[in-house]
């Protein structure tokens, strides 16, 4: 058997042991997209009423869903794990400059090129500087939970993967909210500071504070075992917290999609590009600096992933449910399964090429 086609068997087994939510998150999202549609031109009294439940600028309901999406993820974040990120100096280095030097600007650049200039024809002309924010503060942040999966797929270091998604998380306490304003101010967008700053607040400090908070207070009553019990009961109410407000979203969005129904495609070319783009510049990094395929893979995976659930909640808080920006992170949690899989498969069948001095 060769060794494509060994990796090709090892990816099987290991999706096979991914959770129904997981494996078909594509698939739920797209029946979530039709049910919103559907719903939101069925029942719009109550989907207005939804969207007007404020306080502060934070709509109530989505604020509860987010929470409940994001808190279980970063339960699996554990802060002691930066003690070991100078074993994998090399391959964080290159994780870290990817997510934070070049993935950022590389969407804005990508936003600008296709969704500013060449489709600009083809999209509503009151949303394209939204759906450009979109796609921003979908670069913004890496990839927190499915990273998980993604290394477990790719035979990733366990040391390295829990190092660098913890460090990513203590980066991003101070650097989202700035690299978010920088390019959105660059983009010729008005950049809501004051909103921009409660997103971070809401959404990244104190759901991290309260995950660490009860993690320590699982480990310490009942140790591992009671926090993979909690995390594994909590897994199913965040995915379907995640689905809610899609549903939520395309209730909101439904008349623009409707009208345009090419816009989910168009969003979509730069997302792959820079998925593409940035896994490949991370994994031939790696390669350059002598790290370990274990290494390179789950790095390569994080380079190209987006935290998209921080992502679809600072758009609606920035821009409101019936934006473009909210629309353009959407389509992210669309594409993010299946094109995550494939940058896995092509990572486990050049393992052979990347071990060859």
């Amino acid at each position: 058997m060769s060794a494509a086609t060994e990796g090709e068997a090892a990816i099987g087994r290991r999706r096979a042991s991914m959770g129904t939510f997981e494996r078909y998150l594509t698939l739920w999202v797209a029946l979530c997209i039709v049910a919103g549609i559907a719903l939101g031109a069925l029942l719009p009294g109550p989907f207005r009423a939804l969207g007007r439940m404020e306080v502060a600028q934070v709509n109530i309901p989505v604020a509860l869903l987010i929470w409940a999406m994001i808190v279980p993820m970063l339960l699996r974040v554990d802060f002691a794990a930066m003690g070991r990120v100078t074993q994998h100096w090399r391959g964080i280095a290159v994780t870290v400059g990817i997510n934070w030097l070049v993935k950022p600007f590389s969407m804005a650049l990508l936003g600008w090129l296709f969704i500013g200039y060449l489709f600009r024809p083809w999209l509503p002309a009151g949303q394209v500087d939204s759906y450009i924010a979109g796609l921003i503060l979908l670069a913004a942040a890496p990839c927190t939970a499915m990273v998980f999966v993604w290394s477990r797929l790719t035979d990733g270091d366990a040391n390295f993967t829990l190092s660098q998604v913890a460090l990513n998380d203590a980066i991003m306490l101070v650097a989202f909210a700035p690299v978010v304003g920088l390019l959105l101010g660059l983009s010729a967008i008005t950049v809501p500071w004051d909103t921009l700053f409660l997103s971070v607040l809401l959404y990244i400090v104190l759901p991290l504070v309260a995950a660490q908070l009860w993690r320590r207070s699982l480990l310490a009553s009942g140790g591992e075992a009671a926090l993979q019990r909690t995390l594994k009961a909590l897994n199913p109410v965040s995915l379907v917290a995640l689905l809610t407000t899609l549903v939520l979203l395309f209730g909101f969005q439904g008349e623009q999609i409707l009208a345009q129904p090419l816009v989910i495609l168009l969003l979509a070319v730069p997302i792959l590009i820079q998925v593409y783009f940035n896994a490949g510049l991370a994994y031939l990094l790696n390669r350059q600096c002598g790290s370990a395929h274990s290494v390179a893979g789950p790095s390569a995976l994080i380079g190209a992933s987006n935290f998209f659930e921080l992502a679809v909640a600072a758009a609606i808080a920035l821009f409101g449910f019936e934006s473009g920006a909210a629309l353009a992170t959407v389509v992210g949690v669309l594409v993010e399964v299946p094109v995550m899989l494939s940058v896995v498969h092509i990572v486990m069948r050049t393992k052979g090429w990347y071990e060859r001095a």
